[in-house]
């Protein structure tokens, strides 16, 4: 792993790996920096912690991470990334709890891609379909009223 940055982090990464639970979203970016304003201002994501190689988010008792492409140099997904294959297609990444038609506004703010405007669905739910700055499919999203 080629770690660029030199920040002490906020937990050690051992610490941080011992106390992850359940399910876990790890996405990987070509800019940390470039990709974690997306999260905060689209997502409402609480960024935790972010340097130029690593970034945690949190939206209620959800938690995401994002590391950049430069750490994963020595993983099996290095050579993929390399070909520049697509990111994330056929993956949802679902926030439930936030608000769809905010997380729109906000995207539409900075020219983010909306694929779908916040819609209200036969499945109970509100959602909007937004790509974020690597191409990740995020859909935030609220239950309608019975």
């Amino acid at each position: 792993m080629t770690k660029r940055s030199t920040r002490t982090p906020w937990m050690a990464a051992d610490e941080y790996g011992r106390s992850l639970r359940g399910f876990g979203v790890n996405l990987l970016v070509r800019d940390v920096a470039k990709s974690s304003p997306f999260h905060r201002e689209v997502l409402a994501g609480e960024e935790v912690y972010r340097d130029e190689d690593f970034a945690v988010f949190r939206f209620g008792t959800v938690e995401w991470m994002l590391h950049a492409d430069h750490t994963y140099d020595a993983h099996p997904l290095a050579k993929l990334l390399a070909a520049g294959d697509a990111r994330g297609v056929g993956a949802e990444l679902r926030l439930h709890g936030r608000d769809p038609d905010e997380a729109e506004a906000a995207a539409r703010r900075r020219n983010d891609v909306v694929l779908q405007p916040a819609t209200d669905k036969p499945h109970g739910l509100r959602e909007a379909f937004i790509l974020d700055p690597d191409g990740y499919l995020w859909v935030p999203d609220v239950p309608l009223p019975a």
